[in-house]
Order: structure tokens, then sequence, then C-alpha cells
């Protein structure tokens, strides 16, 4: 009988250790993330397994290639907002931006200046956590992009001296 019930607990564990689904999977994750409503799309960021994913974060960038002046700092209104999808415990994040535009500083430039393209973000959202079981979901309004880019800890901490 031990020898049955042995062999019965590995079925099991070899069932558990199955890998996630990936993007292709309708059945898995995009069942919970509401579809984009008119004027936005959704953006869905998967990430690679890491090691020590506690000390991985993620930084999310949202913004769209104008021409500028190349002199003068420039960037959108708006802010990126976290929110929980209902029933299900997760999260997706919704850049919001405002319909006035952009800001910029006012250092005078030569009207002549030949005019650069330009990356102009929002103030970026971060950290997020670093999380490879689940998406990364991310609505944006249409003509705008999300670039995201990873932060890791150091493998040696310090010790702070009592002053």
């Amino acid at each position: 009988m031990r020898p049955f019930l042995l062999l019965a607990c590995l079925a099991t564990a070899s069932f558990a250790a199955e890998p996630v689904k990936r993007p292709d999977d309708d059945s898995h994750w995009q069942k919970a993330y509401p579809a984009a409503t008119t004027g936005m799309k959704r953006i869905v960021i998967h990430l690679d397994a890491q090691k020590d994913e506690y000390s991985w974060k993620v930084e999310l960038i949202v913004g769209k290639t104008v021409e500028t002046d190349g002199v003068n700092r420039v960037a959108l209104m708006g802010k990126i907002e976290e929110r929980p999808v209902e029933g299900w415990g997760y999260t997706f994040y919704r850049a919001e931006i405002k319909s006035d535009g952009m800001i910029s500083t006012r250092i005078g430039v030569d009207p002549n200046q030949p005019k650069v393209k330009q990356f102009v973000t929002l103030m970026p959202h971060g950290p997020v956590r670093y999380n490879s079981r689940l998406p990364i979901v991310v609505y944006i309004p249409e003509g705008y992009e999300v670039r995201y880019r990873f932060w890791k800890a150091e493998e040696t901490t310090r010790t702070g001296e009592e002053g």
C-alpha cells in the first residue's frame, strides 16, 4: 500500500511543476483583465522568470514620440494609476493623460533650428513588483506607447553605523 501512496504523491507533484502558460493561452490571464475601452489600448508585458524575483522591480514609462526644439525639457501631463481587477485580486495600470497636453521649460530657441524627435513621457511609474507568473497590464490612450526598464537590488547589503 505504501508504494502506491508514494507513487500517487510523485504523480501529483509532477503536475504541480508544470510551467505557467504564456501569452497565447486565452483561458488563463486574459479572462481576468477587461478589454480596452474606445480610444484606449491594452498593453501586456510578460516577464521572464528570475532566480530571486523579490530583488527585481519594473519601472513603467508611458509616452509618445513627438517633435521638439531639442533644447527645452518636455513632459506629458497626467499619471499612471494602479487599479484592482474586480474579483480576481490582480492589479492593472491605467495611464490618464490630460488633454491639454505637454509642459515644457521656456528656454528661448532660434525658430529656424531644426526640430528633433524625442520620446516625451509622463512621470515614470514604479517600482512595480516583478512577478513572472502574471503579466503587467497597462491601459493607455491610442497614440501612446509603454516602455519599461528593470531595477535590480545588489546582492550585497551594508550595515549602517550608529551615529
